[in-house]
């Protein structure tokens, strides 16, 4: 059986390599923001790898598979339909033109540094549990699922669901051009400002709980994965970055942080 550290160092010396690729293709063309398409890919990539090294004969090692593909092709493939539609993401276009200033360096460097080597290990950490989990499954090829990592799977699918219907009701309401400048809170929208970035942490605690199903070694040396993932959609760079736009360019966005929960679905708050 290959050794953990041994599979994972192979995992990232992989991913680095296609994300250089990467980088190479955005400098072409100038646009960076196909890496969030790559950022849902990558862990299937990576789930994969793991895979190829260690085998997947192991229901657990199935099982992560499954969850992780569908979840990653889902969004990957969205998020590829997004840009392709929309071009490239004003985030990343503000973001790597304050560093350019402040740094005084050019597009290419500044993309390097501030996209994909600081997406790289990120991805890599969030994926943790799946990489741990099926190379921990390999160890023991013939034990079954238990009561915990089927919990754990059916959080996953309810993760991917909520996701999926989020993104499908918010391009519905972007498309109808009567809406333009006007708050989405119908559908999920209206428990949770943030459906997709909810489903997306729910995934990947119901993919670690499939984890924890194996032992609390594999369990623990991966739960950096969802706690990351989690912190990152709440705190940094998802909700927090998002919503700092919103209130600018929605007049009606204050009223709805007022009432509608901001992570967890909740019935939203009545008007006392």
């Amino acid at each position: 059986m290959t050794d953990a550290l041994s599979l994972l160092a192979i995992n990232f010396a992989g991913l680095l390599g296609v994300i250089l690729l990467l980088w190479g293709a955005a400098v072409t063309i100038r646009d960076v923001s196909f890496i969030d398409a790559f950022w849902a890919f990558g862990m299937v990539l990576l789930a994969w790898g793991t895979a190829w090294q260690v085998g997947a004969d192991a229901p657990h090692a199935k099982l992560l598979l499954g969850l992780v593909s569908l979840w990653g092709l889902r969004l990957a493939i969205h998020l590829t339909i997004r840009w392709a539609t929309h071009g490239e993401d004003p985030r990343y276009k503000k973001i790597l033109a304050h560093m350019m200033e402040t740094k005084k360096w050019g597009w290419a460097k500044t993309a390097l540094v501030a996209v994909f080597l600081t997406q790289a290990p990120l991805l890599f950490i969030t994926c943790l549990p799946a990489q741990v989990g099926i190379w921990a499954s390999a160890g023991d090829p013939v034990a079954g699922v238990g009561i915990i990592g089927w919990i754990g799977a059916a959080a996953a699918l309810a993760g991917i669901a909520f996701e999926s219907i989020g993104d499908a009701q918010l391009d519905r309401f972007r498309k109808n051009p009567a809406n333009r400048g006007k708050v989405l809170d119908t559908g999920l929208w209206r428990y949770t400002r943030h459906p997709n970035y909810f489903g997306d942490a729910l995934t990947w605690w119901g993919i670690w709980l499939v984890v924890l199903d194996l032992g609390w070694p594999a369990a623990l040396a991966s739960l950096i994965g969802p706690i990351f993932l989690t912190f990152t959609l709440t705190r940094w760079s998802g909700k927090a970055l998002l919503e700092k736009g919103l209130h600018k360019t929605r007049p009606d966005y204050a009223d709805y942080v007022a009432r509608t929960s901001g992570f967890i679905p909740w019935p939203p708050k009545t008007r006392g």
